[in-house]
């Protein structure tokens, strides 16, 4: 690795982390419920240095590289969804106020920026080394896709994350929350709040994800820094993303459906990928058009469902 290399790598973290300084520094300094008009204008915000991003590679190393940022950010954004059925769950599962949901998903995404950079850094020299994961790969995101369409309706229990009971073995955890803190003084000993079990839930339920998301950019291009900085940017606007479809995520019922079958597509461009190589071009219409027809198709029977409900049983 050379000194431009490395001085790209340390020059785009820096940006990351002033980032998020500014956001719960400045702008999100006081604790408070994030409306879906702030949500909006900050997922504004963060797609659109996404695409600016996007411009500087393509300036940088060409229109091929350039498109492979793009599906993998479109791949990772599109995934992160689902990241979003559970944040509810887990909410709602713990009673967490409105006023601390923004600085759990701040500390979770942090946590999960560096948790994701070391399962990138490992899964480039994987591939580097033994060629023949780039199959299992394949076959495992084929797999997971597969089983994410037979059980994407059923129920999850968050609150039953077994590291939450295994924390709460060693560390003592107040039966109420103070604000936004995860950790209180109380007759001289500091205690756990609730909001520090849901921070923990966040990162383990993140790492399950990410073992799903990073494969699938690995389908797309297996150049480090770009699997790296599609997966920051679309990991950077999760947290905005939740607060817009937060309370609507219930009406996007075949999304979930659209995810496996995107998660089915990479991974057979992966394990094709020595026999037939899919154009770049070609992946980003098919994952853009999956995820245009799913969303399209849940928000027309959104529409009809209350249409039906309204007509009185004979």
């Amino acid at each position: 690795m050379n000194w431009d290399t490395i001085l790209l790598w340390v020059g785009f973290n820096f940006f990351v982390l002033t980032m998020l300084a500014l956001d719960l520094g400045v702008f999100h300094r006081q604790a408070h419920a994030i409306s879906i008009k702030e949500a909006a204008l900050w997922s504004v915000v963060w797609i659109g240095l996404s695409l600016l991003f996007n411009v500087g590679v393509y300036l940088w190393r060409g229109s091929e590289i350039a498109l492979e940022f793009l599906t993998g950010y479109l791949i990772e954004k599109s995934l992160s969804v689902d990241n979003i059925f559970v944040f509810v769950l887990l909410f709602t599962a713990f009673s967490v106020p409105a006023t601390s949901q923004h600085r759990v998903l701040f500390w979770g995404i942090l946590g999960a920026l560096v948790l994701r950079g070391a399962l990138i850094l490992v899964g480039a020299v994987l591939l580097k080394q033994f060629h023949w994961i780039i199959y299992l790969f394949g076959a495992f995101l084929i797999f997971t896709g597969v089983k994410m369409a037979i059980h994407r309706n059923e129920e999850q229990h968050p609150e039953n994350n077994p590291l939450v009971k295994w924390v709460s073995r060693f560390i003592p955890v107040t039966g109420d929350y103070d604000h936004d803190r995860f950790f209180v003084r109380r007759a001289g000993k500091l205690i756990a709040t609730p909001l520090l079990l849901v921070l923990f839930v966040v990162e383990s339920t993140d790492l399950v994800f990410a073992v799903d998301s990073i494969p699938a950019i690995f389908a797309v291009t297996q150049d480090p820094f770009i699997v790296y900085t599609s997966n920051v940017f679309a990991i950077l606007g999760l947290r905005s993303l939740y607060f817009v479809f937060a309370g609507a995520v219930s009406k996007f019922y075949y999304l979930k459906l659209g995810l496996s079958a995107i998660l089915m597509f990479v991974g057979a461009k992966m394990a094709l990928a020595d026999v037939y190589r899919i154009p770049i071009t070609l992946s980003l219409f098919v994952i853009a058009a999956i995820l245009a027809a799913a969303i399209v198709a849940s928000l027309l029977r959104a529409r009809r469902l209350p249409a039906r409900s309204s007509v009185p049983a004979e």
